[in-house]
């Protein structure tokens, strides 16, 4: 072994072996149970992110810890088209090179989207394999892949035939720069700072005692679509106002004053402009009163043909002009300032445009319902389970959804029109209806109704969503009933960010249950988001989301996953830093040194030499003493606790776990109480302690390796020339708890033995003692019990703590001018008495310590006055409050130590 361990050289070569293996492989077989996990698929665009990491890392570890368990797993990667990211990326290309896709043509322009993805869209891949995940990369999968496709192609002509499907005019969700339509689940909404304008809209009767009515609202621009005025019908101000004419300024167009309920008295003026071709609620309000629906805004963002003067502008720029124009004619008042949420595009950022469109939508509500009974009956179960409510909360008040997309790579709607001379779009005019749209997979010989030969299929591609909400079974071969379906569906568990609850967990479900008929996973993990030191989202805008790659490369695969495990909260976000990569290095660094401590005293030899069976049996075997026993029952414990808490996918506490077990029992005791039977030069050594030395370390990288596989293997292989062990930890049987090998009154004692060096050390500390210096102790022992318990630990106590002597009474009396530690361990009552003269110059110390007495007393008077100041409590931020009182806190503490420790002294 090398004396420092080098992840660089480690980690590929590893992976290699595992490929080279096939372990990662899972086939069908009935003999075993399964345990099928499926990767929420990245973008093919993408490349690692921190979101990929806690998304994957999870994954790998139940997978490897399921595999180690023998259950027969399989976890399905893949990657999805992405059509908005994809489609953007191409387009960028291309305007390099000072060309469109509409230049090149649809045939053309796909092609070169299938050849971009072929050299870029593996890269995420590739790094994936880098982190470490254990993924049946034989089974890799694509969204737009031909017989996905054709799942896909299956699922909507199913749903069309169902009537679930169906096309009609809404208002969409468009952006202006990718061209589009997005779900709700694709808009980000932002409280931004706007304006709310007052406008004054006259009258049609001059004569009438009222003259104008003010309307207030946030977009002055679209009011050139405007094709009413809404009050309030309970609303006394504009009671004879109700079915008035008034005159739309700037386009002198003439529109009613309606009564609608939904307009709220308070809300500026209590009168509205309704523009139903360009807002979501006047749509409704739209279709409730028979209005006209004008679009005055284009698909480009900027004002069309229908916006008179103002035709060409885009629309910011029209809202400025609009309001100049207004205030010339003296129809401008003023302008607050308003607080809103406004939607941006997820993709790009851009603000959201609502826009009248002819778009197809799947009915949700009749999918919605079976997936609700799913989760009510427990046939899936959300960690943690708060998510239920979020979940229900969402599916009751589920809205249909558009699922077509302005784009040119996706899958194309599988809808055909009849009408040689129709263009492409000319559906969304609805012109020429005659002949109902017809769903097929392939382009139809001819029209069913009229005979007609030539079809156009419909322009559009599906949301890249409705792809992969057939995830968990497409990825089976669905429709086929393929044995991999039969066996593998439905899949044990799913780990996802909760930003995608609603885009694809959710429909996941409803999918699952319609078209593979059962649930598609048994399990949700819904992880949190990752955060920085400072509690920011992680973001590129930001310039703070590490690259998951160069943290690697810096501190190793093993490392980032075990830092980012050992800190994230079931459920919660996770604020990641430098420390945490820094504690995962750590970590494997401690376990890499501590291993190479035990094979360099470990000599092969078939005294020593044992298998993975034969560990199992050691207790039986070998004669232990009573820090084998004691590391033995930690051992077991740990294995129960562990095991527990990722079967409950409680990842951070089983990091905790293993490490306090590892760090703390293993290498902070048990090796320095063993170091010296271990150095012992007696012939054959101690046998019983090398066999138990090799079953710890055996049964510690067991454990470890879901958590840090690669550094685990490494080990594992340098072990096995001595072990005995099998080819691979990854193929090594989980450990199981044994309750016979946890020895409570064992782990009791040793907490004693623990405490007493604790406090001598603590003494040390207090004193500024040097480690070096040995010391003579006393310990007071409330019986002999605990007198004959403590005698026995005597050398090991002594050796550890660095002690020369020690006197162990019953109620011993304290020396003079002597530190004190009381112990309250359990049953055992202890005072720990280390007699101080001769070891340290007494006056020095003492003025030592009355000038930090006097410092801290200085300190914690100040801190107090300022807490019982009635302004600072009054008008202190809560967080600085708390942050006060747990300075006080610390200073009172620190002040009772020095006091205690000078009156020690005296």
């Amino acid at each position: 072994m090398e004396s420092v361990y080098n992840p660089q050289t480690v980690e590929e070569r590893i992976y290699k072996f595992w490929e080279e293996k096939g372990y990662f492989h899972g086939k069908v077989d009935a003999q075993h149970k399964p345990f099928a996990v499926v990767i929420p698929p990245p973008n093919v665009t993408g490349i690692l992110h921190m979101g990929h990491v806690m998304d994957e890392t999870p994954q790998d570890i139940m997978t490897r810890f399921r595999r180690m368990q023998g259950y027969n797993t399989v976890w399905i990667p893949g990657t999805d088209h992405a059509g908005i990211a994809t489609q953007n990326a191409v387009e960028k290309s291309l305007r390099k090179e000072n060309l469109s896709r509409h230049k090149i043509g649809r045939e053309k322009f796909v092609e070169m989207v299938w050849k971009w993805k072929e050299q870029y869209g593996n890269t995420i891949i590739q790094q994936l394999k880098r982190l470490g995940c254990s993924c049946d990369w034989s089974r890799l999968r694509f969204t737009m892949d031909e017989d996905y496709s054709k799942a896909v192609m299956e699922v909507f002509i199913r749903l069309y035939k169902k009537g679930l499907i169906y096309q009609g005019d809404y208002i969409i969700n468009w952006c202006p720069r990718c061209q589009t339509a997005l779900s709700d689940e694709e808009v980000e909404h932002r409280d931004i700072e706007g304006g709310l304008y007052w406008i004054k809209y006259p009258m049609k009767d001059k004569n009438a005692d009222v003259t104008q009515i003010m309307v207030a609202t946030t977009r002055p621009e679209t009011m050139l679509g405007d094709t009413a005025v809404a009050v309030h019908p309970d609303d006394k101000r504009y009671k004879d106002l109700i079915g008035k004419t008034v005159i739309l300024p700037l386009v002198n167009r003439e529109i009613p004053i309606i009564a609608d309920s939904f307009t709220n008295p308070e809300f500026g003026s209590g009168a509205v402009k309704v523009t139903p071709a360009h807002d979501p609620n006047d749509f409704a309000m739209g279709q409730r009163h028979n209005l006209a629906f004008i679009k005055v805004i284009g698909p480009d963002g900027k004002m069309n043909e229908n916006a008179g003067a103002y035709k060409g502008l885009d629309r910011f720029e029209a809202r400025k002009k609009v309001i100049a124009d207004l205030e010339a004619q003296g129809l401008y008042d003023k302008k607050d300032k308003h607080m809103h949420a406004v939607g941006h595009c997820y993709r790009c950022e851009t603000m959201i445009e609502p826009y009248l469109s002819l778009q197809w939508f799947v009915r949700m509500k009749p999918l919605a319902e079976p997936a609700i009974q799913a989760v009510k009956d427990g046939r899936v179960k959300f960690f943690p389970e708060r998510w239920d409510k979020v979940y229900m909360e969402w599916m009751t008040n589920i809205r249909d959804w558009c699922i077509s997309r302005q784009l040119w790579w996706g899958h194309r709607i599988p809808i055909w029109y009849c009408g040689a001379k129709r263009r492409p779009d000319d559906h969304r005019d609805k012109t020429s209806e005659q002949c109902p749209p017809i769903a097929s997979k392939d382009k139809p010989a001819k029209c069913p109704k009229c005979g007609n030969t030539e079809l156009t299929q419909d322009p559009d591609v599906l949301d890249t969503w409705f792809s992969s909400w057939l995830w968990p079974f497409a990825v089976f071969g669905w429709p086929k009933e393929t044995a991999e379906l039969k066996y593998f569906y439905p899949t044990a568990w799913l780990n996802s960010g909760k930003d995608i609850l609603f885009f694809w967990v959710s429909r996941m479900i409803m999918a699952g249950i319609e078209f593979g008929g059962d649930v598609p996973f048994r399990h949700v993990y819904i992880h949190g988001i990752a955060r920085d030191d400072k509690g920011r989202k992680l973001s590129k805008s930001l310039g703070n989301s590490p690259d998951p790659i160069d943290l690697m490369t810096k501190y190793s695969a093993d490392a980032l996953r075990f830092g980012i495990m050992t800190n994230i909260p079931l459920g919660g976000d996770i604020n990641l830093s430098e420390e945490v990569y820094v504690s995962g290095r750590n970590f494997c660094n401690k376990l890499w040194n501590a291993s190479r401590l035990i094979l360099t005293n470990l000599p092969t030899s078939e005294e020593v030499t044992m298998s993975n069976e034969q560990c199992s049996l050691l207790p039986a075997n070998c004669s232990l003493s009573f820090e084998d026993k004691w590391i033995l029952s930690r051992l077991n414990s740990t294995i129960a606790d562990y095991t527990k808490a990722l079967e409950s996918y409680e990842f951070s506490q089983a990091a905790h776990s293993v490490y306090h077990f590892f760090w703390g029992d293993v290498c902070d005791w048990y090796l320095e109480m063993i170091k010296p039977r271990l150095y012992s030069k007696e012939p054959g050594g101690d046998k019983a302690l090398k066999s138990n030395l090799l079953h710890l370390f055996n049964t510690i990288l067991r454990l470890l390796h879901p958590l840090i596989p690669h550094i685990t293997e490494e080990l594992w292989q340098n072990f096995r020339e001595k072990g005995g062990w099998s080819e691979s930890v990854m193929i090594a049987p989980w450990p199981e708890s044994d309750s016979k090998l946890i020895y409570k009154e064992a782990e009791d004692e040793m907490k004693l033995v623990m405490e007493i060096i604790r406090a001598v050390r603590d003494i040390r500390n207090k004193m500024d003692i040097d480690k070096k210096q040995a010391l003579s102790i006393i310990v007071s022992t409330a019986d002999k019990g605990t007198t004959g318990i403590i005698e026995t630990h005597r050398k090991m106590i002594e050796h550890i703590a660095n002690i020369s002597s020690t006197d162990i009474k019953v109620k011993a009396k304290k020396p003079d001018h002597s530190a004190t530690e009381v112990i309250s361990e359990g049953k055992y009552k202890v005072e720990v008495f280390v007699p101080l003269e001769g070891i340290i110059n007494l006056d020095a110390e003492k003025k030592r310590l009355q000038n930090k007495l006097a410092k801290a007393e200085e300190q914690l008077t100040r801190s107090k006055q300022q807490l019982s100041n009635r302004e600072f409590r009054k008008n202190a931020p809560p967080e600085i409050l708390a942050k006060e009182e747990a300075k006080n806190a610390a200073l009172a503490e620190q002040f009772g130590k020095l006091k205690k420790s000078l009156d020690d002294l005296r």
